[in-house]
């Protein structure tokens, strides 16, 4: 019997879904393809950076099912992907088919999709659902610990949350350790190198009024903007806010 992970991820293959997986539920992932030219130093860039790299699952080289999700493939299971090449952003596509090579090794990272529908259950309002937007996510002054050619700022998402259920955010969040676990900064955007809230590197804008406090965890977009960076001949990775639905 089909579970209904498999049955969304299937509905996501079949170019069913196209939008981003916020809302959805179930455990998610961020997705990194590398070739394996660079997968022991970008294994090394996880151990060393937790927060925005949480690891879940490594694939075996050429594989494109994940363990952590039985029946997948990874090469359509996402709704939209984005190909780096040269550091640059060459195309976001729905599937990755013509792109795909024996000596390609898959990452999985953890997302903080995973505890948005804990935040809900529990009564704390999350606006961009409520709008009917994607997360909004933004490049960092905030360094990561550097292994081999992987070196760069921290992505982070971006929720506002009202001061009354500050504490039971965190809490809830802390317990999510493989999806980027509590916040990394509440509060001034400034301190952590954002100059205007109103324009997210990636995701929609969301509105914040006076009753919330903007709260900040680390992203898994993270290895995208260091692709971008330090100019990788390639990379694959998911289009921000367009997760693998685990299970």
């Amino acid at each position: 019997m089909e579970s209904e992970a498999l049955k969304t991820r299937l509905k996501i293959r079949r170019g069913e879904w196209g939008r981003p997986t916020t809302g959805l539920g179930f455990e998610q992932a961020n997705l990194v393809i590398l070739p394996k030219r660079y997968a022991y130093d970008f294994l090394l860039f996880c151990q060393r950076n937790p927060k925005p790299c949480p690891l879940i699952e490594v694939g075996d080289e050429g594989s494109y099912e994940a363990r952590c999700a039985p029946k997948s493939d990874i090469r359509f299971d996402v709704p939209k992907y984005r190909i780096y090449k040269k550091g640059k952003l060459a195309e976001e596509c729905e599937d990755i088919e013509k792109y795909w090579k024996s000596d390609l090794i898959f990452f999985l990272l953890g997302c903080s999709f995973t505890f948005e529908r804990e935040l809900i259950d529990r009564g704390i309002k999350l606006k961009h659902l409520e709008q009917g937007k994607n997360v909004a996510m933004y490049n960092t002054n905030l360094k990561c610990n550097p292994a081999g050619v992987f070196e760069g700022e921290m992505v982070v998402s971006m929720r506002p949350i009202k001061h009354r259920d500050l504490v039971k955010t965190i809490e809830i969040t802390s317990k999510f350790k493989k999806a980027h676990g509590p916040p990394v900064h509440l509060g001034s955007p400034a301190e952590i190198g954002i100059k205007a809230l109103d324009v997210p590197d990636y995701g929609n804008p969301i509105d914040i009024d006076e009753r919330e406090i903007p709260v900040f965890w680390a992203c898994g977009v993270t290895p995208q903007l260091i692709a971008l960076r330090k100019k990788l001949d390639f990379m694959i990775t998911h289009s921000p806010g367009h997760m693998l639905i685990l299970g």
